[in-house]
């Protein structure tokens, strides 16, 4: 038997390649985090141009969905044929599906568009990670990885913004042409500077797990957003039989091992829940702001950047108490606000557009509490061989959780709601709010499970 291959040694760049090399990364991060926040200011706008008020949500789910199980395909196929291949490729087919939503002349069009543009965005993180961790030593990365998490943090703040300006001054079809002009700069730099990294070895991609998650995922989204209950039983039988086949592969999608013990099944459990609620209810609230509020597009963004910002400015707290205070007190301190804050929008939902601002930054500072505090958790928990894969996998349940709650909320606000807007609308978001309180009180209960012990005082930045 075959001694398995080294790593390879990083490439020998000087500093200014590696520089622009690392620019032309960066740009691409900026493009996925851009185009996560910038389109959800359109959406109300692209329904009144384009009609389909029964298929609000599909345009946001189908995006998550090809993005998330896709991701660790991207990550295991660059260990096969090489990473800046397949980066480049990524690129190109995120570009390709960002001009097609730009193009799209019905609701139809635009939801296949979207589920290109997922299956691209879904190489641009986790390939862009991985070369960073093979351009730089383990001292200059962490300088890299905060750069890169404030990037994420700025397009944050500036892409609802930029979504809402671009619908009202010129077109929604605006908010998908922005990414062009970055996802070319980033192709160029690319082509130009980044070197191929890592050793291409033999792995296996987990196809069928890949088949099975997405169809069944995508029969329980569409059958929530139709009402077509046998759809939901037939996608939940499918991602049901996409657990077995994880169970036997060698290299499964989710974290199969890892999840046996209770820290991380809770983790899991934790974001899945989580991003059910906080992406479900990003995806409706441009509609409050421009069906109850009565403003405009810009108004969308001004009610989304709170949210986001929360996010970013408590994940960057959480990274600095990690050795003072226990993770599982984190954790539960974020759900607890989560809980709190959930419970007054539904009281809220015809309150001045500020008073919903004010409590999505509150929302936020919840979600950068207690999903940061479980990923670091369920990280240190883990066997070392097995850390990518649980990250992975908390990102993964937290990204699908998102896709199921955007069409659980669709079912509860209903198209007659999405159409008329007002106090029907209002009281349809109400109704989405009270899920979102159920999810995140569920995962209040179960981060209660967690020890107090579950904490990282010294070894959080050793990962």
């Amino acid at each position: 038997m075959s001694a398995p291959p080294t790593p390879a040694p990083p490439p020998t760049l000087s500093p200014q390649v590696r520089q622009l090399a690392t620019v032309g990364l960066v740009v691409g991060v900026f493009l996925a985090a851009l185009e996560a926040s910038v389109v959800a200011t359109a959406m109300p706008s692209v329904i009144a141009d384009l009609g389909g008020e029964r298929l609000y949500a599909l345009p946001f789910a189908v995006y998550l969905l090809t993005s998330t199980v896709s991701s660790p395909l991207w990550g295991r196929a660059s260990d096969i044929v090489g990473r800046r291949r397949l980066y480049l490729w990524g690129v190109a087919i995120f570009l390709v599906g960002s001009a097609l939503c730009g193009l799209s002349h019905s609701m139809t069009a635009l939801i296949l568009a979207r589920a290109v543009q997922g299956l691209g965005a879904g190489a641009l993180l986790p390939l862009t990670l991985t070369m960073i961790g093979e351009l730089y030593t383990l001292a200059e990365r962490t300088r890299v990885q905060s750069f890169i998490s404030g990037v994420w943090g700025i397009s944050g703040l500036v892409g609802p913004l930029l979504g809402g300006w671009l619908t009202e001054s010129l077109s929604w079809r605006w908010t998908f042409y922005a990414s062009l002009p970055f996802g070319v700069a980033a192709l160029l730099l690319a082509l130009r500077f980044l070197p191929e990294t890592g050793r291409p070895r033999p792995a296996r991609l987990d196809w069928p797990g890949a088949v099975l998650f997405t169809g069944g995922s995508g029969l329980v989204v569409w059958g929530l957003e139709q009402r077509q209950w046998l759809l939901v039983a037939g996608g939940l039988l499918t991602v049901l039989a996409a657990v077995r086949v994880e169970r036997r592969h060698p290299a499964p999608l989710l974290p199969m091992r890892a999840l046996r013990q209770q820290l991380p099944r809770v983790a899991f459990a934790g974001n899945l829940l989580g991003g059910a609620a906080y992406f479900g209810v990003i995806a409706y609230l441009p509609l409050y702001a421009q069906g109850v509020s009565g403003g405009g597009a810009t108004s969308a963004g001004v009610i989304l950047t709170p949210m986001l910002v929360g996010w970013t400015l408590t994940a960057i707290l959480t990274a600095r108490l990690v050795k003072t205070v226990p993770l599982a007190r984190m954790a539960q301190a974020g759900f607890a606000v989560l809980v709190v804050m959930f419970g007054a929008l539904t009281l809220a939902v015809h309150a001045p557009l500020w008073v919903t601002s004010a409590l999505g930054f509150a929302v936020g500072t919840g979600m950068g509490f207690a999903m940061l505090s479980l990923l670091l958790a369920a990280q240190e928990s883990s066997a070392r061989e097995d850390l990518g894969a649980v990250t992975s996998g908390v990102l993964f349940a937290r990204q699908m959780g998102g896709a199921l709650g955007v069409a659980l909320m669709a079912l509860l606000i209903g198209p007659a709601a999405i159409e008329s807007g007002g106090y029907q609308l209002g009281e349809g978001l109400r109704r989405a709010y009270i899920l979102a309180l159920t999810l995140v009180s569920v995962a209040l209960a179960l981060s209660l499970l967690l020890r107090a012990a579950t904490a990282v005082p010294d070894q959080a930045h050793s990962h």
